[in-house]
């Protein structure tokens, strides 16, 4: 699945020499306190002690390697963030990992017309969420997935039909955006969310509009479908499917920021994990992102 904007590969670019920037300043600013508070240290022992430190070399030398291991250990990037709310009883978790290894129920971003054709890749690309979905889940079955998202959307006006001539591939029923087909069975659910459209062309495009109307009917069904069993999901809105008006900090935030809100009005699940795979952790600060989230509980604690 691809989507009409900005070249994609600006971003990346971009967003790794952020982040690279930042853990140099981390690990410059925390090599240089910890170098100050070591120095502060051996004057005030040499000051009590005279004679105790008779050799200034290798202390010198030792108190360099500490200050630098110490800022190496602060720089080094997070591999995952977790953050408990006391209000409601939640868990949210942002961390790397395979999405289809994870226990639970799973998100899965779709367009307006649900279309799951990968086998020329012209329609939806086999390496997205989507098309691991197809191969992963349903061992490449699309009939079994078809039939399943067609008894999903049964009682779901289609609000408009494209013509053979209009879209020759893919399927032409269009449905509103934000509308979540719920695939499968407990404890294992796919929640399958439109929030972009596919166009005629097989190029889908979407917005933070369209994204946030979907993550909106999203936390709607795992409340009514869920039974607050854990919920996984991708960064949903990234990769094969980005929307070029966010990077993936943003995009990040925006998820948890909704789904946070909609749980103070009535609690979705358990816990939320947000899996993002190796190349987009790049692309995210982790402490700052633990930071937002902490923020939130606290604001979820004023909410109460």
């Amino acid at each position: 699945m691809r989507l009409t904007g900005p070249s994609a590969r600006i971003r990346p670019a971009r967003s790794r020499f952020a982040r690279s920037w930042r853990g140099r300043r981390v690990f410059a600013g925390s090599a240089l306190v910890a170098f100050g508070a070591v120095s502060a240290v051996v004057q005030f022992v040499g000051q009590l002690f005279p004679g105790t430190v008779s050799r200034p070399g290798p202390v010198l030398a030792g108190s360099v390697a500490l200050c630098l291991a110490w800022g190496l250990a602060r720089a080094r990037p997070q591999a995952a963030v977790r953050q408990e709310f006391g209000r409601p009883g939640m868990t949210v978790v942002v961390e790397e990992g395979d999405l289809f290894e994870q226990a639970g129920h799973l998100v899965v971003g779709f367009t307006d017309t649900f279309d799951t054709r990968v086998d020329d890749g012209g329609v939806i690309n086999d390496g997205s969420v989507q098309g691991q979905l197809l191969a992963r889940r349903y061992a490449g079955d699309s009939g079994r997935l078809d039939a399943e998202l067609a008894a999903a959307l049964t009682g779901v006006a289609p609000v408009s039909w494209e013509s053979a001539r209009d879209k020759p591939r893919g399927k032409r029923a269009r449905y509103p955006v934000g509308t979540v087909a719920v695939l499968g069975s407990r404890p294992a659910l796919v929640f399958a969310v439109a929030y972009s459209r596919m166009g005629n062309d097989c190029v889908a495009s979407s917005g933070v509009e369209d994204l946030w109307l979907g993550l909106d009917r999203l936390w709607d069904a795992v409340r009514r479908h869920g039974q607050l069993e854990c919920l996984t999901m991708p960064l949903t809105g990234a990769g094969l499917a980005r929307l070029h008006d966010l990077d993936e900090d943003s995009l990040l935030r925006l998820i948890l920021l909704s789904f946070v809100v909609h749980s103070w009005e009535r609690r979705v699940c358990r816990e939320l994990r947000v899996v993002v795979r190796p190349g987009e952790l790049g692309r995210i600060d982790l402490p700052e992102t633990g930071a937002f989230l902490a923020g939130l509980a606290a604001g979820a604690r004023r909410h109460v």
